[in-house]
C-alpha cells in the first residue's frame, strides 16, 4: 500500500493519470439535459500570444491578455522606438539674439552716435528680435551693436540678451517604427480607460514627452490613445504621428517632407522610410499655413524677416537673422524659430516655425527642388486662395 501510495504521489506532480481523465460534466439548469464540458482534457495554455486559437491548449489568463495587447499592436515587453542619438550640437545658433520690449526703437550708425543719442533712425515693431555682434560698456550704460552694422542704447531699446534656443528636438530614424507614436504638449496624469470615468493610473506626462500609440478610440466627443498596458492620454495633451510611407499624390520621387496642420507635426521621409519626426508651430487664424504640394525654392542659411498684414502696420513684426531657412510657398517656409517657446500649436504668420535645432537637421537634409506635402486631415483649414497672401513668419 505504501509502494502504491508513493506511485500516485509521483503521477500526481508530473501530472499524469495511470487512468483517462473523467469527462467534465456540468448542468445548464435543472430542465436540460447534461453537457459534456468541450474543453475537458485540456491545458491552460503557456503565458504567450495566440493570434490564432490553438488546439491542444486554452489561451487564457495571462495569454488572453497579452493576445488582446497584441491584436492593439503592443507587445511585451514593450520595445524602444528605432532612433538615433540626439544631435544637440545642432541647436547651437551662429548668432546672440536681443528681445526687444519696446516697441519703437532707434538705431544708430555708430557707437558714437548711440552714446549721443544723433543720426538716429526708427523701427517700430510688436514682435522685435535682433541679432548682435558685440556688446560695449560705456559709463555704466550697454550698447549693442547688431549683425546689421547698427547700434543700440541697451536701456533705450529695452534690449535683454540673450536669447538661447530651447533644449526640444524631434527623433531621427534608423527605421520606420512598427507604431505611432507622439509628444505630450501640456500636463496629463494617463487613465486606466479611453474616458474620463476611468481612474486615473497615477503617472503624470510633462510636455514633449515622447509616448508611443497602441491603439485609438474615440469616446466623451474626443479622441484616446493607448500609450501603454491599460494605459490612456485624450488627444488634448499628445500629437500624434501619423505616418504614411507611400508618396503624397504627385511627389514624383522618394524623399519629401509632410506637414501635418492639425497634429501640428513634421515628418520626413526618404527611400520610402520614416527618418525624422518633430512637433511645429504653423500658421494661426487667419494667417493659416496653405495646403497644398509644394517644392523648395530658395535655401537661406540666415535671413531676416518682416513684415504687417493690418492696414495700419499695427502687427508689423522684425526678426533678424532668422536661422536655416527654406522657403517653399511664396514668403511661406521652413525655419528656425529662436523667439519661440512652445511648440505643437498653431502660432506664425504662416510659416512652418521648428525649434532651431530641427530647422538645423532639416536644412542639411533638404535639397532645393524637394517635395513639401502641407494637409489638415480635419479639414478645417481653409483652402479657397483668397484666404491667402504671401505669409509670413
Amino acid at each position: 500500500m505504501r509502494r502504491l501510495l508513493q506511485l500516485l504521489s509521483i503521477y500526481l506532480i508530473l501530472g499524469i493519470l495511470p487512468y483517462p481523465a473523467p469527462s467534465v460534466v456540468y448542468a445548464q439548469n435543472s430542465s436540460q439535459s447534461d453537457e459534456q464540458e468541450p474543453f475537458a482534457g485540456l491545458p491552460i495554455c503557456l503565458p504567450d500570444i495566440y493570434l490564432q486559437a490553438p488546439a491542444t491548449c486554452l489561451p487564457l489568463g495571462p495569454s488572453s491578455y497579452l493576445t488582446n495587447l497584441a491584436q492593439q499592436g503592443l507587445f511585451l515587453p514593450i520595445k524602444p522606438l528605432p532612433t538615433l542619438p540626439t544631435d544637440v550640437t545642432l541647436n547651437k545658433m551662429a548668432e546672440s539674439y536681443l528681445k526687444i520690449s519696446q516697441k519703437t526703437i532707434h538705431l544708430y550708425d555708430t557707437l558714437a552716435d548711440a552714446i549721443a543719442h544723433k543720426s538716429k533712425n526708427s523701427v517700430t515693431s510688436v514682435l522685435l528680435y535682433l541679432a548682435k555682434s558685440q556688446r560695449v560698456d560705456e559709463n555704466g550704460k550697454i550698447y549693442y551693436q547688431l549683425t546689421s552694422g547698427y547700434w543700440i542704447d541697451a536701456d533705450e531699446a529695452g534690449a535683454s540678451c540673450c536669447i538661447v534656443s530651447g533644449s526640444f528636438q524631434g527623433l531621427a530614424f534608423t527605421q520606420t517604427p512598427r507604431n505611432s507614436f507622439g509628444w505630450t504638449v501640456d500636463e496629463t496624469t494617463s487613465r486606466t480607460g479611453p474616458t474620463y470615468n476611468a481612474p486615473e493610473t497615477g503617472k503624470t506626462y510633462y510636455p514633449y514627452t515622447v509616448l508611443q500609440i497602441y491603439s485609438v478610440q474615440n469616446a466623451d466627443n474626443t479622441t484616446w490613445y493607448m500609450i501603454g498596458p491599460d494605459e490612456w492620454i485624450e488627444r488634448r495633451y499628445i500629437r500624434p504621428v501619423d505616418f504614411q510611407t507611400t508618396p503624397p499624390v504627385g511627389v514624383t520621387t522618394d524623399r519629401w517632407i509632410e506637414v501635418n496642420l492639425y497634429n501640428q507635426t513634421l515628418s520626413v521621409y526618404d527611400q520610402g522610410q520614416l527618418v525624422f519626426a518633430t512637433l511645429v508651430a504653423t500658421g494661426m487664424a487667419p494667417f493659416y499655413t496653405r495646403p497644398g504640394l509644394f517644392q523648395i525654392q530658395i535655401k537661406d542659411l540666415a535671413t531676416n524677416m518682416s513684415g504687417a498684414f493690418e492696414a495700419d502696420r499695427s502687427d508689423y513684426y522684425y526678426l533678424e537673422d532668422v536661422p536655416w531657412t527654406m522657403y517653399y510657398d511664396d514668403a511661406r517656409a521652413l525655419h528656425g524659430a529662436y523667439w519661440r517657446a512652445l511648440f505643437g500649436y498653431p502660432q506664425s504668420h504662416g510659416c512652418v516655425n521648428l525649434s532651431p535645432g530641427d530647422a538645423h537637421w532639416l536644412f542639411n537634409w533638404a535639397n532645393v527642388g524637394d517635395w513639401v506635402y502641407v494637409w489638415d486631415p480635419s479639414g478645417k483649414t481653409p483652402t479657397d486662395p483668397k484666404y491667402y497672401g504671401s505669409g509670413g513668419a
